[in-house]
């Protein structure tokens, strides 16, 4: 509908109130809107810039002007960002390494005293495999003879079973001869130069031979005649112990004839105080303070508050084909873990006082992400077959104990038998040593992954040792002592300077040793850094970090917006059309005002007082009635 006028309105007047109305229609449109927003990309980057609080970022709006001072500005914020986030990912880098502070403290209390393993080193000769040690002794003396023609003395035998072993010896001969010890001329010597200083064209190499079930061969070589011997021996050694079925017939136990005197903190040790056990290699091994209910503490440092021992060292009813060193082994080690005397023990010397003094060090590791150690082996995926607590050592033992009843389908003799299996011994299974030998080798170049999958506890206590020796007993007191001691465990000494010696062990100091560790790089330690970074390149805080968020979002916000209004634009363009065979004209109807161009048409209507008809004459065109366009 038009509006009726009185009069013509003019031209300039009706612009204005278009664009008022205009205007006015924008400002309602704009206050219709819940939220006020940014109309485009260059709006929000002014706004961001005109009043952020991050020094630097008005320079690149108020310098507008000068496209120089912009370039510069510009080049310099945001290397200035790159910078900074260049130290943020140093910072994230050294975070997510776990790098830890070593935190070492010094504590004073009275100190459990540790455990503390004896043994002979004078593997007996047991009543259980006397015959067989004597056949294989036989067998050997015929071996060296034919090698090194060595005529070697042996114990000697009851003559009353001498058939009886010749029964036996030639059932142990069939296996030595499947396992043979050889000596041969060197065959790298032949690549050497003629005249080289180090070679000797009479040297041999000599070694012993292990075949499986195929005839595949394993060739154990060593460059000492020694060393072969006694390897060779103690494999058919393993094999008749392996053959007793009850352990505990090797149970015999010689305390007093081994342990002369015994005391601790002034007082006599008993029986109650030790606990027994057979190495193979070792002999009889004696255990002190290894009872968990009743353990032995220490309240003064020094010699006089410690364990003193008076030990036998001559070797009786020896095997000197597996022992060939004389004295007694000592080891120091933690109640609850086994004793592994290979690693941690060392040799007392005849007739010498060796007096030990210890400093005990425990050792708190940070484990999750900080270290690989373990809390108590329960997440390491290898059994463990000692009777113990977790050590790094009872579980490569382990380890290597189950790929050897995986492989080989039996026990080694020296570490504990898992359920089910059986120690191995070439009467029940005829290939072990040639199996033996090559998972060995495999085990020490760590194919088996042993040394990988067992960690290290996080808590450990470890036992720093020091030794001090002198003649024991001196020259001018040997022949009380050693009368006393004669008569006191019945037992005549022929030897007296190898005859005994003495083992004193105590504490150094009270002190002991922690080492702990804490993290280094904690999240306070982290948002700290950061901060400082921040402030350094651009002098803003906390806030201006929100400032730079908000603007990522507004970023997000109207690129979602821009997007969405293009997309409606596309749908308004791009109608589908009508269906096929269809007579309804509404579709093209209702899309219509849509193509039409996007102005408003205003109909003015100007009615005046009409002429009479004698007054009617031709005239120009007239404005009255006509259409105008806004």
């Amino acid at each position: 509908a038009g509006s009726v006028k009185a009069g013509k309105m003019p031209e300039g007047e009706k612009m204005r109130q278009c664009k008022q109305e205009e205007g006015q229609q924008q400002k309602e449109e704009e206050r219709e809107g819940l939220i006020e927003f940014y109309s485009s990309y260059q709006e929000l980057f002014q706004f961001f810039c005109s009043n952020t609080t991050i020094h630097g970022a008005i320079r690149l709006v108020c310098s507008k002007k000068n496209k120089m001072k912009t370039a510069f500005w510009s080049v310099l914020f945001f290397l200035t960002f790159g910078l900074m986030y260049w130290q943020f990912g140093i910072l994230y880098r050294e975070y997510f390494s776990y790098p830890v502070n070593l935190n070492l403290n010094l504590n004073s209390d009275r100190l459990t005293f540790p455990a503390v393993t004896l043994c002979t080193l004078n593997p007996y000769r047991y009543s259980a495999i006397r015959k067989q040690l004597d056949n294989l002794d036989q067998i050997t003396h015929q071996t060296l003879l034919d090698l090194y023609d060595y005529n070697m003395s042996l114990p000697r035998s009851d003559w009353s079973t001498l058939s009886t072993q010749r029964r036996s010896s030639r059932s142990l001969l069939h296996h030595v001869q499947r396992h043979p010890l050889w000596r041969q001329k060197r065959d790298n010597l032949v690549n050497l130069p003629e005249n080289s200083p180090s070679v000797d064209k009479n040297d041999w190499k000599i070694g012993f031979v292990l075949c499986n079930d195929n005839n595949d061969c394993f060739h154990q070589a060593y460059s000492s005649g020694v060393d072969a011997v006694r390897e060779w021996y103690s494999f058919h050694y393993i094999n008749i112990l392996a053959q007793v079925p009850d352990a505990k017939a090797l149970d015999e136990s010689d305390f007093e004839n081994f342990i002369y005197a015994c005391r601790f903190n002034e007082a006599t040790c008993d029986k109650a105080n030790y606990t027994h056990f057979h190495h193979p290699l070792y002999g009889n091994c004696y255990t002190f303070n290894d009872n968990s209910s009743s353990l032995w503490t220490s309240s003064l440092p020094g010699i006089n508050n410690g364990l003193s021992l008076v030990v036998r060292t001559e070797q009786n009813d020896f095997i000197p084909l597996l022992s060939t060193v004389t004295g007694a082994r000592v080891m120091v080690h933690d109640q609850n873990e086994p004793a592994f005397m290979d690693d941690g023990g060392f040799n007392v010397r005849p007739g010498i006082e060796t007096s030990i003094s210890m400093r005990k060090e425990m050792t708190v590791r940070l484990g999750g992400s900080y270290s690989d150690c373990t809390e108590d082996g329960s997440d390491v995926p290898v059994q463990n077959l000692y009777s113990s607590r977790y050590t790094e050592q009872v579980c490569i033992r382990s380890c290597f104990q189950l790929n050897m009843v995986e492989r080989c389908g039996c026990a080694y003799y020296f570490y504990p038998l898992p359920d089910g299996a059986e120690y191995c011994d070439y009467t029940k299974h005829t290939a072990w040593g040639y199996c033996y030998y090559k998972l060995l080798a495999e085990f020490k170049a760590d194919v088996l992954g042993c040394f990988h999958k067992c960690r290290k506890p996080c808590k450990m206590t470890e036992y720093q040792l020091s030794a001090g020796y002198s003649r024991w007993p001196s020259a001018v007191s040997e022949d009380w002592v050693f009368y006393m001691l004669s008569q006191q465990n019945k037992y005549n000494i022929t030897s007296k300077r190898n005859g005994v010696a003495k083992v004193n062990i105590f504490f150094e100091e009270w002190n002991y040793k922690t080492n702990g560790e804490s993290p280094a790089f904690t999240v306070v330690t982290l948002l700290s850094q950061l901060g400082n970074q921040w402030s350094l390149w651009f002098g803003s805080s906390v806030l201006s970090v929100m400032e730079l968020a908000e603007l990522v979002l507004d970023f997000i916000a109207i690129t979602f917006i821009l997007a969405f209004r293009w997309f409606r634009s596309r749908q308004k363009l791009s109608p589908p059309g009508p269906p096929p065979n269809s007579q309804d004209n509404t579709a093209f109807q209702d899309e219509a005002p849509a193509l039409s161009a996007p102005h408003r048409f205003t109909v003015e209507a100007v009615v005046t007082t009409l002429p009479s008809y004698n007054s009617l004459e031709p005239r120009g065109p007239s404005r009255d009635g006509e259409v105008g366009h806004e």
